[in-house]
């Protein structure tokens, strides 16, 4: 039984102000002025209460690759950033291809028990791209598998693929494209372009992605099956997924927190930092996904966590590992991107960042709005903190590759609650 919390004068999304009862993991009354004698009392005046938000691409790394997170490190960061909810990407040591591997990282989730933890299982064997993995089993195992995805590598086999999206339509699950074509993007570095030029990189060219997400789309309306693009990069991706949105096809997007406010010129000093897939693209390509994430286009934001040791990011530009660190900084990006620039209100943060999410996630208890009789996974933010430079040493994730070091983000997380017990109070972690 979880401690019965009183959270008085709190904002919703839509902007009216109530009291939140919560009791037994549910939201049991909201309303003004509220009574609850023995209740824990916490004064939320001025502060959002936003649903507990839900990623749909995190890696956690463990099994395999603790050296770079772990699923107890890896959720108290998300905690920490507001999660209620993380799908822990496949890309794992071994690979999350079979029901045992998924059902290990959902138990080491709940034992965790800092936020839920659904597993994305692999689409192909060991992510090599030749045959399907057993996903009739993961999605027959306890921990339910509804999500898969490569994501690190393509599914580039247009036959594989097809079949893929068949297969998922008999247990209404969504395959979800790392979306870039390998024969164009060997030996890639940085976005092909004028940075890329200057500074000697390989390029790493927009139609690389944007060929991929044209042809899974004609796939998924094809077989009539769900299709979902992991982190959309470029203009381009955006119209063509407007595109298939317009055809009314299933096909669903999400872009990160650094593809909303990053450009490849950060990579003028090679540092390693700035370094993942797909890579930082142009102003052009920022002011696209802005505009895809505010009308809708692009359904959610999700951060694509991915921690690395030092030493894989502390070398040489060609020699280090693709990837940034995301989820504890993911709503204050997304404030500083979106909602100071006017482009979406707190209604519309709330459902690119917990609502849409979790329903491509087929995801039950997660991603409701705060109301009398649903869950209490919520998450009190307060966007008008005065802007504190991002310290990645005082952040729980076990790795520290984050492009927001130094950067002054608004907005601080001062509680996360998951099924009604907070599991960051004060801004601070509670275990």
């Amino acid at each position: 039984m979880t401690a019965t919390w009183l959270i008085r004068n709190a904002s919703l999304p839509g902007g009216e102000r109530t009291d939140l009862l919560l009791r037994d993991g549910m939201i049991a009354e909201t309303g003004p002025d509220l009574t609850a004698p023995g209740a824990q009392v916490l004064d939320a005046d001025g502060l959002l209460a936003l649903p507990g938000l839900v990623d749909l691409h995190t890696h956690l790394r463990e099994p395999g690759r603790e050296d770079a997170e772990t699923i107890e490190t890896g959720t108290r960061a998300a905690a920490h950033g507001g999660y209620t909810a993380v799908h822990a990407m496949a890309n794992t040591d071994p690979v999350a291809d079979t029901a045992g591997v998924v059902e290990q990282v959902w138990r080491l989730g709940r034992e965790a028990g800092h936020c839920d933890v659904q597993p994305v299982g692999a689409v192909t064997v060991g992510l090599d791209g030749t045959r399907l993995a057993e996903l009739g089993a993961m999605a027959d195992s306890v921990a339910r598998v509804r999500v898969f995805s490569d994501d690190g590598k393509c599914v580039a086999d247009p036959l594989l693929m097809r079949r893929a999206l068949e297969y998922v339509k008999a247990f209404d699950g969504v395959v979800a494209q790392h979306a870039e074509e390998p024969r164009l993007t060997q030996g890639a570095q940085l976005n092909e372009g004028e940075v890329s030029g200057r500074l000697g990189l390989a390029g790493w060219p927009a139609v690389a992605e944007e060929a991929i997400i044209a042809r899974d789309c004609l796939l998924a309306a094809h077989v009539g099956s769900a299709l979902h693009v992991c982190h959309v990069s470029t203009a381009g991706s955006v119209e063509i997924v407007r595109w298939a949105k317009a055809k009314g096809w299933r096909v669903t997007a999400e872009v990160t927190p650094h593809h909303l406010l990053l450009t490849d010129e950060l990579a003028e000093g090679y540092d390693p930092v700035y370094k993942v897939n797909p890579p930082l693209r142009t102003a052009a390509d920022v002011d696209g996904v802005r505009q895809g994430l505010a009308d809708g286009t692009i359904d959610c934001v999700a951060t694509d966590h991915a921690p690395h040791p030092a030493e894989y990011k502390d070398t040489e530009w060609a020699d280090a590992a693709m990837g940034m660190t995301g989820l504890e900084v993911a709503l204050r990006a997304v404030q500083q991107a979106m909602v100071d620039t006017g482009l979406l209100d707190w209604a519309g943060v709330a459902d690119r960042m917990s609502v849409r999410p979790a329903a491509i996630g087929r995801l039950a208890g997660h991603g409701q709005l705060p109301a009398a009789g649903g869950p209490a996974n919520l998450t009190l933010y307060d966007p008008a903190a005065r802007p504190e430079p991002v310290d990645p040493a005082t952040h729980a994730s076990k790795s520290r590759n984050t492009p927001f070091r130094g950067v002054a983000l608004p907005g601080q997380v001062v509680a996360t609650f998951l099924r009604g017990t907070p599991t960051v109070l004060d801004g601070k972690l509670t275990s």
